[in-house]
């Protein structure tokens, strides 16, 4: 489970309440106006930003001590976390050996979860090499094999056209379901949320709201969520 407990973050004077839970291995997206706190709950959960006061935990343990890189967590960005002078494999393989000195293992692993989203055969191309779909499926990559249990997306793909965007998608629920990861998604489009997201968080006026049965949430929309809607 996932809990902000009392969870006060503080931002240049900008302000975002959080005090709800969410179950290991949700599929949970959080929507809301721009600049009320969508990315700045995710960084609390990353480990970019401490919360002024209150907790984020993971499984009852406070993640505050932890540093980003210790933490259950992956996150994919928007820029899709690639280094532009390393390899696909080099890449990936980051998430296994910082120095990069994989064994005859890891390298096999790394070739097998790239054949596995559909880039067999691409581990010694750079990112400029890529196409938008497959810069996100390497990012989806490293993702799975990093296996974490807690999968942040802050609109990585919200650069891609429609029919891209909904295989990206699928391709995160897949991986989610190996790995049993509960996902959090950023994303302003509420179709997104509808097709991948059970329960979704409403982040405006400084609070992210609890989390809300998807469906139900769109179905009959609080003001603030209509008057972001128009």
């Amino acid at each position: 489970m996932l809990q902000f407990d009392r969870v006060m973050l503080v931002v240049d004077g900008f302000r975002l309440q959080a005090d709800w839970s969410v179950p290991a291995g949700a599929r949970v997206a959080v929507i809301g106006p721009s600049g009320a706190g969508k990315s700045t709950l995710l960084s609390a959960v990353a480990g970019f930003l401490a919360p002024h006061s209150g907790r984020v935990l993971w499984q009852g343990t406070d993640l505050g001590p932890l540093d980003p890189g210790a933490r259950p967590v992956t996150i994919l960005f928007q820029d899709q976390n690639l280094f532009p002078h390393l390899t696909l494999t080099q890449n990936l393989g980051l998430g296994l050996r910082p120095d990069l000195r994989l064994s005859v293992d890891q390298t096999a692993q790394v070739a097998q979860v790239l054949d596995r989203v559909g880039l067999s055969g691409m581990g010694t191309r750079k990112p400029a090499q890529l196409s938008g779909g497959q810069i996100g499926r390497a990012s989806l990559a490293r993702a799975l094999l990093r296996a974490r249990p807690v999968l942040l997306l802050d609109e990585p793909f919200a650069a891609l056209g429609p029919a891209l965007k909904a295989e990206m998608l699928a391709l995160v629920a897949e991986v989610a379901a190996e790995t049993g990861a509960l996902v959090m998604m950023v994303t302003h489009d509420p179709k997104d949320a509808l097709a991948f997201a059970e329960l979704t968080v409403l982040v405006a006026d400084g609070v992210a709201q609890a989390p809300r049965d998807t469906a139900a949430l769109f179905a009959d929309p609080p003001e603030a969520l209509r008057d972001y809607l128009g």
